[in-house]
């Protein structure tokens, strides 16, 4: 081969590493909140996700979609869906890991936090499969609103052994959950579903209808909503009878979406489906509206990992490619966007642990309203800032990060979806805005966070109480004229979000990332990478985001 065809001056695979040591911020957010006995557990995974082995499994998910097969040989309806095998791998090593459902049978407070730094561990090689692990862990607090319903199927899912064989509940001894709410015609307004339950006999009812999305339609159990007799309910549906017949679940199309390839999204109708009601007639919303917000959450916790995982490529390109004679993370300019872009995915990360650390203290008021107003606030903003952040890394690569081979496509192309998934970025505003108005307790949550921020050093706190003072400003303009509220709600959810992170930085990360944070999120406009102002320790930021060389 020709001298031409040496390879000089291009980064080494970013593998054969700790994923969750390598990340200062996550570790430092699991010293907060998390336990020491998971430690050992999240270094074990963390040398899993960064393995070259991994990553090839990633890669052959997304690359080999899932595959529907409506009938067998001999025309039988089946309605199964063919994973690759690395799917199984994925799903086996985060089940294995207990992130499907682990801290509900622990109790431990910690445990959820734990299973967060997993999450957002494991989720940097492949984000696709943690869509079932994500429902089954939203599931288990659903399923308690009627233990004589939920406590059989409680007992499965949290057993940590993957097994994606089709089988009756009585010889699985394991299994997993999915949710299946949205249909054509209402999207997010659940209540314009038109599937109806029909009863059917000791507690159980026969659905028929059309849902739109339902992902991961190879799990064992789903939790639907459709119309009762006494309104809109919640029902525990099962793909397998318990007698070994299959529940009429027919998968109509798998979806073919931008992103999330690995992961199989159907349409699905029901024909006399049997399901089991979950608490009350006509109170389906507030039996699932549980699971919404574990969902939710696993939704920033997603976005965050993404982040990660997109800074992480970044700065280790740069700390290995040379241009003009000097380091690329050396290079002034594109020092700024590298920190600019650590200092984003850092917030992003204390934030989504803080609110996990919320659920391990169910009985704390405080800890129970912050994560109430904090979930859409994070959800909104968080999710939202991802595809600017996947973006802007992507180009730090140049054209390699175009090409698939860098990993970074896939990166953006599941980048949109979090702000999507368990309602966008308006949902996510108007409940904020139900929260403004009825529940004073959880404004009162926030604010004290912002007082928590309050011995910091004059600058930021300066600029914290400037922006806290513009919050209060848009909270006087909408309870003088409630008409202005829904043009607000946005503007709200996105001040208040940053402001939070910037309290938990101020509190939690080093000067040179709070300062940095606080300069820019909080100081009027902010939209572009890389605009950091002079006199700020860059180098020690982009340090602290680059993974060990």
């Amino acid at each position: 081969m020709a001298h031409t065809h040496e390879v000089t001056n291009q980064a080494p695979p970013l593998e054969d590493y700790d994923v969750f040591a390598a990340d200062a911020a996550l570790v430092e957010a699991f010293t907060r909140y998390g336990l020491d006995d998971d430690r050992p557990s999240l270094h074990a995974l963390g040398r899993t996700a960064g393995s070259a082995e991994a990553q090839q499994w990633a890669r052959d998910a997304d690359t080999h979609s899932p595959v529907l097969h409506t009938h067998d040989r001999y025309g039988h309806r089946v309605d199964e869906v063919e994973f690759h095998p690395s799917w199984h791998r994925l799903m086996d090593t985060a089940v294995g890991h207990g992130l499907h459902a682990y801290p509900w049978c622990r109790g431990t407070a910690g445990s959820h936090a734990g299973r967060a730094a997993g999450f957002l561990t494991w989720s940097q090689v492949e984000a696709a499969h943690l869509c079932p692990i994500s429902m089954t862990y939203a599931a288990v607090p659903a399923l308690r609103i009627d233990p004589a319903v939920g406590a059989e199927w409680e007992r499965r899912l949290v057993v940590p052994d993957y097994d994606p064989a089709l089988r009756s509940g009585r010889t699985k001894p394991s299994a997993l959950a999915g949710m299946a709410m949205t249909e054509k015609q209402g999207g997010s307004d659940v209540r314009a579903n038109t599937t109806r339950a029909a009863p059917a006999g000791d507690g159980w009812y026969e659905l028929t209808g059309h849902k739109w999305f339902c992902s991961a339609p190879m799990n064992d159990v789903f939790l639907m909503l459709a119309q009762a007799p006494g309104g809109l309910s919640c029902f525990v549906v099962p793909r397998i009878l318990d007698h070994g017949a299959r529940n009429p679940f027919a998968i109509q199309r798998l979806k073919n979406k931008l992103g999330n390839r690995a992961n199989a999204s159907a349409e699905i109708e029901l024909d006399g489906t049997r399901g089991e009601l979950l608490g009350e007639e006509g109170r389906g919303v507030a039996t699932i509206i549980e699971m919404v917000a574990a969902t939710r959450l696993d939704c920033v916790l997603g976005s965050a990992s993404l982040m990660r995982r997109a800074v992480a490529e970044a700065t280790w390109h740069a700390a290995h490619r040379t241009a003009f004679g000097t380091k690329l993370d050396d290079a002034p300019l594109m020092q700024s966007v590298l920190a600019d872009l650590a200092v984003e995915s850092e917030a992003a990360t204390a934030l989504a642990m803080r609110l996990a650390s919320c659920v391990d203290h169910p009985d704390d008021p405080h800890e129970r309203a912050l994560r109430r107003i904090g979930l859409p606030l994070a959800k909104f903003w968080v999710c939202k800032r991802t595809p600017h952040v996947v973006a802007e890394a992507l180009e730090c690569l140049g054209g390699n990060g175009y090409v698939e081979d860098s990993g970074m496509p896939r990166l953006y192309r599941e980048a949109p979806l979090n702000s999507i998934w368990e309602g966008a970025g308006n949902i996510q505003a108007l409940d904020l805005l139900r929260v403004l108005v009825r529940e004073s307790e959880a404004i009162e949550a926030w604010r004290a966070e912002m007082d928590a921020a309050a011995d910091a050093g004059p600058a930021s706190s300066g600029l914290v109480r400037n922006a806290v003072a513009e919050v209060d400003e848009l909270l006087r303009e909408t309870a003088a004229d409630p008409s202005t509220a829904a043009r607000h709600g946005r503007s709200l959810a996105a001040r208040m979000a940053t402001l939070l992170q910037a309290s938990l930085l101020i509190r939690y990360a080093p000067p040179a990332v709070s300062d940095a944070y606080c300069a820019t999120r909080l100081a009027g406009a902010y939209g572009v990478f890389g605009l950091l102002p002079t006199g700020l320790d860059t180098r020690a930021v982009v340090d602290r985001a680059t993974p060990p060389r």
